[in-house]
């Protein structure tokens, strides 16, 4: 079976396909995947699929759309290292899938995935208990922007990314590299996961504090902390001063250690949140 050129692109799936070799060959090159097991995110009519497949040792490739399984299956299926499995990234058990195709538990993800699921998509596998040793996306250009965003222009999505990874903003992709042509121009970002032992509880603290500390954007962190734990506002500011803050700083403001350290210090209070 051969891809007919009145396939339609599904809006609803978020479908634009990488169509500019020399990108393709970059995102190869960033990704470093020679002996590696890259599981690969929507590959689409498995151009990136191909060129993965000739670096990398294996490639796990999940597709949603059932259309564009056999089309796959018959373009690999001569390779034996390339496995296509027709599903939902964020309705599977990835825990599962990667216990039954990767030996050693040691993976890359590799995707050029819908634009409106880059948040879940990021977050389904920073919080696997088996992460991925790095993640390279093709995202929206300004979600990479905020995914590498410093100090002074932090959000929720950044601190969170950047709490499991060094995130980097690689290169940008024009929208003209793809078909059809979206509305904005993308950009491949590289997430390297830190090797950090983190306990649950901790964890679980500290993304409370950063969404009470950003719950109203335009409020100070101390006003936004003593309403969502409901503490005395002097007391919130004298903890922050403190820590070296300003009584007036912004949740925009910090970074992630920055917040790992009112998260402690938070803790070491016994407040009720906890």
């Amino acid at each position: 079976m051969t891809m007919s050129k009145k396939f339609k692109h599904k809006k609803s799936l978020g479908q634009n396909f990488l169509k500019n070799g020399d990108v393709i060959n970059r995102i190869i090159e960033e990704s470093q995947v020679e002996g590696w097991v890259v599981l690969e995110v929507g590959p689409g009519k498995g151009v990136l699929t191909e060129a993965l497949a000739h670096s990398a040792k294996k490639v796990i490739a999940v597709e949603l759309d059932d259309r564009l399984i056999p089309v796959l299956e018959e373009k690999f299926v001569d390779m034996d290292n390339v496995d296509i499995i027709k599903g939902d990234i964020l309705h599977m058990n990835v825990e599962e899938l990667i216990s039954t195709e990767m030996s050693d538990g040691k993976y890359k993800v590799v995707a050029n995935i819908p634009y409106y699921i880059t948040a879940p998509i990021i977050r389904l596998f920073l919080e696997l208990s088996q992460k991925p040793s790095e993640i390279i996306l093709m995202v929206q250009k300004e979600v990479a922007e905020r995914l590498t965003a410093e100090p002074g222009a932090m959000s929720v999505l950044a601190v969170s990314a950047q709490y499991y990874a060094d995130v980097e903003y690689l290169f940008t992709v024009s929208k003209e590299d793809f078909e059809p042509v979206p509305q904005v121009d993308s950009a491949i970002i590289k997430l390297r996961i830190k090797n950090e032992e983190l306990k649950i509880e901790e964890v679980k603290d500290f993304f409370r504090i950063v969404k009470i500390g950003f719950s109203a954007k335009r409020k100070t962190l101390a006003n936004n902390l003593a309403n969502g734990l409901q503490i005395d506002k002097k007391e919130i500011e004298k903890m922050l001063i403190a820590q070296g803050f300003a009584s007036s700083v912004r949740a925009q403001e910090l970074s992630v250690n920055d917040w790992k350290h009112i998260s402690h210090e938070l803790g070491q209070r016994d407040y009720t949140i906890f």
